[in-house]
């Protein structure tokens, strides 16, 4: 994967933290020895399955070698309430996510659907995108069109995801997955109808009178290459052909997986949002690398879980990874080192939000990156 540019680099200086991994040791005594044993050869391998490459460097996370001691990451305003945040946008996403959707003939189709797009979950994604409206100035009504989107499109790639051809999972969100409660016909077809009524819900819903259509296409093309084979599939695609190749899965690999298949619809989701708000173009970069960013935390969070929860406070079946002998970072890195880079990446996140000089508007996003890392699952 020698294309695919501003790859971590483990022999070099790694987001300030000076993480060398050192010969094949893991110093992380929690770790049970499958992690261990699936690290080792992939560590000799800094590149990907059958010498894998990309051209696009559109999600690829430059790693920078200034101390994250050095960065100055703006606080978050003492009268602002994460909680509060939460639950207010929270419930304003439900209420939209139920409204978008309605039970219409035929009703099979369309309660799968709402099965598992109202069945729970954090609506990370969606607030982001609200978040990153307001931030640049804009009226969250103006991005909530994209902000159902996201969901409706985090939702499809769960659906897809748990299917018994990919990671073949029987609960999500702590309850039955979509397959097993209609069947993987149903669960599939369901996926594609939320995957496709998320671009007619852009398009359709944001509105005209607010939003200069030309950004709204913006918007969509912007979704649109986070899902395609240059986002979301091309990061599952890999993933599927590295399931139980762990000794040919190097660090390069790894990260192209993660910032495809899980950093891009974040990224999508908080650049959607600042376009829907009016950001100039310098505004909707420095966002996109605090999404860049934050979208690779979340991922290596992801795989931290994956080890040290349980199934029932993870709501979906824990240790999956090990299981079909996945590389993941703490594999590669241990957990320490993985906690490190997650730390690191969620500093270099919040730094990038200096740019709008304003803590107040920024508390929402600044606050979700804490979250990202801190969750428990």
């Amino acid at each position: 994967m020698a294309a695919y540019a501003n790859k971590i680099n483990l022999t070099s200086r790694r987001c300030g933290a000076r993480a060398a991994v050192r010969g094949n040791k893991h110093n992380n005594r929690g770790v049970a020895g499958r992690v261990a044993g699936l690290g080792a050869a992939a560590k000799k391998n800094n590149g990907g399955v059958g010498g894998a490459s990309s051209g696009s460097e559109l999600h690829a996370v430059e790693v920078t070698s200034e101390a994250v001691s050095e960065l100055v990451v703006p606080e978050i305003p003492k009268d602002f309430s994460f909680d509060d945040y939460v639950k207010e946008t929270a419930a304003a996403v439900e209420v939209a996510l139920d409204e978008a959707i309605p039970v219409a003939y035929p009703e099979t189709a369309t309660e799968a659907m709402r099965y598992s797009l109202l069945g729970g979950g954090k609506r990370v994604r969606p607030m982001l995108t609200l978040a990153a409206c307001e931030l640049v100035g804009g009226d969250a009504a103006c991005a909530m069109p994209s902000a159902c989107a996201m969901e409706m499109i985090h939702t499809m790639s769960l659906i897809h995801d748990d299917l018994p051809a990919m990671d073949n999972d029987d609960f999500r969100r702590g309850k039955p997955t979509c397959h097993k409660v209609y069947g993987d016909d149903i669960a599939i077809l369901a996926g594609d109808a939320m995957l496709s009524y998320a671009f007619e819900h852009i398009a359709r819903h944001t509105p005209r009178d607010k939003v200069d259509p030309g950004r709204t296409l913006d918007i969509l093309c912007e979704v649109g290459k986070a899902v395609g084979a240059d986002g979301l599939v091309g990061g599952q695609v890999v993933d599927l052909i590295s399931e139980g190749k762990a000794e040919e899965v190097g660090i390069e690999t790894l990260q192209y997986i993660h910032e495809h298949k899980t950093a891009a619809l974040l990224e999508a989701s908080v650049v959607s949002g600042a376009m829907a708000g009016g950001a100039n173009d310098e505004a909707v970069e420095c966002l996109r690398r605090y999404a860049r960013r934050i979208g690779l935390a979340f991922q290596v969070v992801d795989d931290i879980l994956d080890i040290t929860q349980d199934t029932e406070t993870l709501g979906k079946t824990a240790g999956k990874d090990l299981d079909a002998e996945k590389t993941t970072y703490p594999s590669l890195l241990g957990l320490d080192e993985s906690r490190r880079v997650a730390e690191n990446l969620i500093t270099e996140a919040k730094a990038e939000l200096n740019y709008f000089d304003d803590p107040a508007k920024a508390a929402p996003l600044l606050a979700l990156a804490d979250y990202i890392l801190n969750r428990k699952n």
